[in-house]
């Protein structure tokens, strides 16, 4: 992937070389050279864009939210800056202190789960915990709809337009009782973590950094979250694994567990996009829910894509209407082949999701989207 990267950044722009020999080349005007490099870089960012097509913000705010904006978007930009952006912060940041009040009083005199390394509250229960629980989803819906998703168009695939239908009735009416233990869904937004909190608040992997912040940290331990440093080298990434195979395999048996909600695609698509699956939600051979996300737009793009993260939040909040498309698969029961191969059942999986999602089956990944993103951002740059 270094190579790919000092390939993109060392192209030579595509301009006219003066001849060295020629002594009238001092005395020409240097502006076609940069006009000629301008349209140059413009047909690397198109070359980038033809390559790493997963990563592409389609939006009218462009690659890295800085594209040029017509009139009428700078106009209603503006105006909701004004209005819109401040309205809104100060609902969320509302929403966010009152939900951490809540676990906050729900915690006090309880010690947090410390086992295998982890910090948290999930093995609460009683009151207690569905007062987390179900103020959680109420909450986490009313931030949604705070933000501007007003409603959330879900949809239910039925088993028998995606599974085997040589299963017999009461197979099939068997393992729709069965509980999964993981919930699979593509990745597109911080976003996706608010709507299945709302849908059905699990647990989930978040970076370490995150249990350390005010408010969203205490939350995260009551979701029962596992913490992990991504850019370890070291040996806790076995251990990591392990810790997520037991919670999918203890949710999938016990139905006071938190269920686990993993993106096995590892990072963020601009939402046309499938990416390969990694195994983690697969190694326990439990069932999953595959869960399908699609952010439809008309200006700016709910995905988190190519875009900082402060002006990503900005512009989502001064747009008025944001929409969310959910498509929610049955639950995928592997067989015993899959069991003995998680890669032959995050593969079966995948081609599933994408089949049902209309999405285009890419082969790249987060290491292709780092090279992309530098190329970008220095190209923008020169520009």
């Amino acid at each position: 992937m270094g190579s790919e990267l000092k390939d993109l950044n060392s192209k030579p722009a595509k301009t006219q070389q003066p001849d060295p020999n020629d002594d009238d080349a001092s005395a020409k005007d240097d502006r076609p050279l940069l006009k000629s490099t301008a349209s140059s870089a413009a047909e690397d960012i198109q070359e980038l864009e033809k390559k790493f097509a997963a990563f592409v913000r389609n939006d009218v705010y462009g690659s890295l939210g800085c594209g040029k904006l017509p009139l009428k978007e700078k106009l209603l930009l503006g105006i909701a800056l004004v209005t819109l952006l401040p309205l809104r912060l100060l609902l969320v940041m509302s929403i966010l202190v009152l939900y951490y009040l809540i676990c906050k009083i729900f915690t006090l005199c309880s010690a947090p789960n410390l086992e295998e390394e982890q910090e948290d509250y999930a093995h609460l229960g009683g009151c207690r915990r569905a007062v987390i629980l179900q103020s959680g989803r109420y909450l986490s819906r009313l931030l949604l709809f705070m933000v501007g998703f007003y409603w959330i168009n879900e949809t239910h695939k039925d088993s028998a337009n995606t599974q085997d239908n040589s299963k017999t009735e009461s197979t099939k009416q068997s393992e729709e009782r069965v509980r999964p233990g993981a919930i699979v869904s593509n990745h597109l937004s911080y976003l996706d973590v608010l709507y299945h909190m709302s849908s059905s608040f699990p647990s989930f992997v978040a970076k370490k950094s995150v249990s350390k912040l005010p408010l969203v940290g205490l939350i995260g331990k009551c979701l029962g979250c596992v913490f992990v440093q991504r850019e370890s080298k070291s040996s806790d990434f076995k251990g990591v694994a392990g810790i997520v195979t037991d919670r999918v395999r203890n949710a999938h048996q016990n139905e006071l567990a938190p269920m686990m909600l993993l993106f096995p695609e590892g990072t963020t698509t601009n939402g046309d996009f499938l990416l390969p699956f990694k195994t983690g939600a697969f190694l326990a051979g439990a069932p999953v829910m595959p869960v399908i996300l699609r952010y439809s737009y008309r200006r700016f793009s709910p995905a988190w894509e190519s875009i900082s993260g402060v002006r990503h939040v900005v512009f989502l909040l001064c747009q008025f209407v944001n929409n969310l498309e959910v498509t929610r698969l049955p639950i995928y029961h592997p067989s015993q082949q899959e069991k003995d191969n998680p890669k032959l059942y995050a593969n079966n999986v995948r081609k599933l999701m994408a089949a049902e999602g209309d999405l285009i089956v890419s082969d790249i990944g987060l290491a292709e989207k780092r090279i992309y993103l530098a190329a970008l951002n220095g190209l923008l740059g020169q520009s």
